[in-house]
Order: C-alpha cells, then sequence, then structure tokens
C-alpha cells in the first residue's frame, strides 16, 4: 500500500463510480478542487481509495472521500483517511471536520469525530457534520 498526491483531476473517476453513479461527472467536482490537497491510496498498482483536503483558517475539511466498492471492508479507507489527516495536521490545526453521509457516522466516530447538531440532505442523502477539536493537543 501507497499514499500519494493526486490532482483533483484524478479524484474524479472514484468519487464519482462511488458517491453519485447516478450524477453527471461534474456533480462530483467541487469549486475549491483546484487549493486542495488530494491523496489516494494505491495497493497492487491500483487507486483504490481517495480523499480531499481543504485547510482554512486553522481548520482541516476532508471532502469526497472514497473508497471503491469492490475494496471496501478491507481497511484502506482507514489507513488512507488515518494517514492522511495525521501527516497533514499542523500545530495551528485547530479542528478537523467533514460532511459525513449519516449511515457512515460511526465509521468516522473510530476517528475521534463527533457528530454536530448540523445536518442537512444532498441529492436525497442526509449528511451530519462532524468534527474533531485538536487545539488542545497542540497548545504548550
Amino acid at each position: 500500500m501507497k499514499i500519494i498526491e493526486l490532482t483533483a483531476t484524478q479524484t474524479w473517476p472514484i468519487r464519482h463510480q462511488v458517491m453519485w453513479p447516478d450524477k453527471p461527472l461534474e456533480y462530483v467536482k467541487l469549486p475549491n478542487d483546484a487549493i486542495g490537497n488530494h491523496f489516494g491510496l494505491m495497493v497492487a498498482g491500483n487507486l483504490v481509495s481517495i480523499i480531499s483536503l481543504f485547510e482554512r483558517d486553522n481548520e482541516i475539511q476532508f471532502r469526497k472521500f472514497a473508497t471503491l466498492k469492490q475494496e471496501q471492508g478491507k481497511g484502506y479507507g482507514s489507513f488512507l483517511l488515518s494517514n492522511v489527516l495525521k501527516d497533514n495536521i499542523s500545530l495551528s490545526t485547530k479542528t478537523i471536520w467533514c460532511n459525513a453521509r449519516t449511515d457512515k457516522s460511526t465509521f468516522y466516530q473510530k476517528f475521534g469525530l463527533q457528530p454536530t447538531k448540523d445536518t442537512f440532505n444532498k441529492g436525497g442523502i442526509d449528511y451530519v457534520i462532524m468534527k474533531k477539536i485538536i487545539s488542545s493537543q497542540n497548545e504548550n
């Protein structure tokens, strides 16, 4: 297994296939993709999982985190998420957060993210904003 940096364009096929296969490809493109940091997990030479990070005001939001359906349940997504977050948290990072599909919220709790009261629906899917406050871990 190897984590590599990607361009936004390289993430779009997996985003589309896993997250929104019934929508046009444009649906998985983000307006701020150009300023994000994009990563993928390679297994046996194949890209199997992707994630995009966006940093602003000492917060890291991860978005469009997806693992190919046939590769889910093998720990690849967990490996990618934990390593990418670990490698990208700086001393100034105060919060990590994501918009989690409600039915996946327990997965994110394993990484210390907690559901907030903020919820929404997009494309018929319910989401909850999940956060992990880490500023106290970075203070001297």
